[in-house]
């Protein structure tokens, strides 16, 4: 049997990989993150056991993985976006390592692609950034040292910000030395999903402009002038 850590994308149920979705629709066992993971991912499952993980401890769910190990059924692990970013999945491979247990990977589409494809934007353009940086605003869990927001708004690159809108005015504090209060910025709530809410503005109104909007969490802050209609350059891919 194998443990497959599946991302089931941003929220959209056609934004999963067809491997993915062949998984979930033929593994007997279905463990999935409810509070992140819409039911209609699900659509066409014929699991024995589908169990929605959101209440669960790390034992117990470690416990899951392993009795479908005795029995020999292989297991669709679903999590939100891609694994592979803010996934939690490090743990439970550490804990399958330990038991023995084979699991498999497969990648989602991120967050962070899914917020770019709703506000219509490039996150990399010629002359203006060839870098993104994805990162996270340091809450309870501390960023590692040279890792704090200021320190990578240095570079000025396009910033793909999670787990951050409830901070918004320090991430604001942070931004606005290195990228000037006139910097376009986008925070995308719930992207993809039904209710998914774009709020556009400049480092020097996006915070008034998400608390009126009553955004605290669930949402992606972009931050950079890719996010600007103005000074595209065309690339050289269709040069002549």
């Amino acid at each position: 049997m194998t443990v497959y850590f599946i991302g089931a994308g941003p929220g959209d149920p056609e934004l999963i990989t067809v491997k993915g979705q062949r998984l979930v629709r033929t593994c007997p066992v279905l463990l999935y993150a409810g509070s992140l993971v819409p039911k209609e991912v699900l659509a066409g499952h014929r699991a024995e056991k589908c169990v929605d993980t959101a209440e669960l401890d790390l034992d117990t769910i470690v416990a899951l993985l392993h009795d479908a190990h005795v029995a020999g059924q292989d297991v669709a692990r679903l999590h939100s976006g891609d694994p592979s970013l803010y996934g939690a999945i490090g743990e439970q491979m550490r804990r399958l390592d330990a038991l023995g247990i084979p699991y498999d990977i497969v990648p989602g589409v991120t967050a962070t692609a899914a917020s770019a494809a709703a506000l219509r934007r490039e996150l990399t353009l010629p002359g203006i950034s060839q870098t993104v940086i994805l990162t996270r605003y340091a809450t309870r869990t501390a960023m590692p040292p040279g890792e704090a927001l200021a320190d990578l708004a240095r570079h000025r690159a396009t910033l793909a910000i999670h787990l951050g809108v409830r901070h918004i005015e320090r991430i604001v504090a942070d931004l606005v030395p290195h990228y000037g209060a006139d910097c376009p910025v986008a925070v995308v709530f719930r992207a993809s999903w039904p209710d998914e809410t774009r709020i556009e503005g400049t480092l020097a109104d996006i915070a008034e402009k998400v608390r009126a909007a009553g955004v605290e969490r669930t949402a992606m802050v972009l931050v950079g002038r890719v996010l600007s209609a103005d000074g595209f350059t065309d690339s050289t891919l269709y040069g002549s």
